[in-house]
């Protein structure tokens, strides 16, 4: 049998290995938690108070109509699917996701294109995340794109619910995700949907789970999930520790299209991520781990350039140092 510790750390390595959204150690206090010190800049007093206390935040038109125009079509030219011919959004995927819920789920393995690298270094973006994690030494995740046509195959009719993080790891992980919205998101297109109730009441309902729950997929009994509307150009940010999932496209003919921003502490003394991250955007590759499966064509090294960087987004690399 396993020491405890060595199991903590097991469970550690495996929710790393899987997690396409980075946790901090920078932090020793839960985001919810954290009393600021710097002003606002891009969230209200209202916003942060939701954020706080409803683990999510919606930063409306956080990027131009035109950045968002662009990424658009730069999508259904790399997804090779024709948006006047639904005959053409139905093409298998190209690989398996190990993370088996995110499969047929619209994945882009798009990740260092100018168009989103446009969208990541929007100082309207930057700064959102500025008020979230109270300090401007950021860098942003190295993340990918979403195009999910309307659902053709029967299957769970409410998506899935789930955490990206392990949540029986203490102290919990910190981290922020999040998604930014390229057409207009409802009920009836799906998408981003979360349990805001379990993220006020975390600490309560664990204390009536079993002990040997699963720490990435909540027992949904009794609970209610909300489906996030959103416009074209907004930012949806959202707490780690905020169950969520993907709800199925269920519209008539409306495709569902996103791109994944998040940023976290910077790590510049961390030498070999840093390096990673630059090598990434020099190379126009995908990140090694197992929620990226990468796409097989290498379609952006074939059809794309190394994105021009503002001096913003050199800090958000890791390029320059902050």
């Amino acid at each position: 049998m396993n020491h405890p510790d060595v199991e903590m750390e097991e469970k550690m390595q495996a929710a790393r290995k899987l997690d396409a959204h980075p946790t901090t150690k920078a932090m020793s206090i839960q985001l919810k938690d954290m009393k600021k010190t710097l002003p606002l800049q891009v969230l209200s007093a209202q916003d942060w108070d939701h954020w706080i206390t409803r683990g999510y935040v919606i930063v409306r038109q956080a990027v131009p109509a035109a950045n968002v125009e662009h990424l658009v079509t730069l999508l259904w030219d790399f997804d090779e699917k024709d948006p006047n011919d639904p005959s053409t959004w139905y093409a298998p995927q190209r690989r398996e996701h190990k993370m088996k819920e995110l499969n047929n789920t619209g994945m882009l393995e798009i990740y260092n294109h100018q168009y989103l690298w446009d969208n990541r270094m929007e100082p309207r973006v930057y700064n959102a995340f500025v008020d979230i994690w109270d300090r401007r030494d950021l860098w942003v995740t190295i993340d990918r794109a979403n195009l999910n046509p309307p659902k053709r195959v029967k299957g769970n009719p409410n998506g899935f619910i789930h955490w990206d993080v392990d949540t029986s790891i203490r102290p919990l992980p910190i981290g922020v995700q999040g998604v930014l919205s390229l057409k207009k998101q409802d009920g009836d297109v799906g998408g981003f949907q979360c349990v805001p109730w379990l993220f006020e009441h975390f600490d309560e309902w664990v204390r009536t789970q079993p002990g040997d729950r699963d720490p990435m997929h909540p027992d949904m009994a009794g609970l209610s999930v909300v489906n996030i509307d959103m416009e074209p150009g907004d930012l949806l940010i959202f707490n780690s520790l905020l169950a969520h999932g993907v709800r199925p496209n269920h519209s008539e003919g409306r495709v569902r299209m996103a791109q994944y921003i998040s940023m976290h502490p910077a790590e510049h003394d961390n030498v070999e991520e840093r390096e990673e991250r630059i090598r990434l955007w020099r190379e126009l590759d995908h990140p090694r781990r197992d929620a990226f499966p990468g796409d097989p064509r290498a379609w952006e090294k074939k059809n794309a350039r190394t994105a021009e960087l503002s001096a913003l987004g050199r800090n958000l690399l890791g390029l320059d140092p902050w």
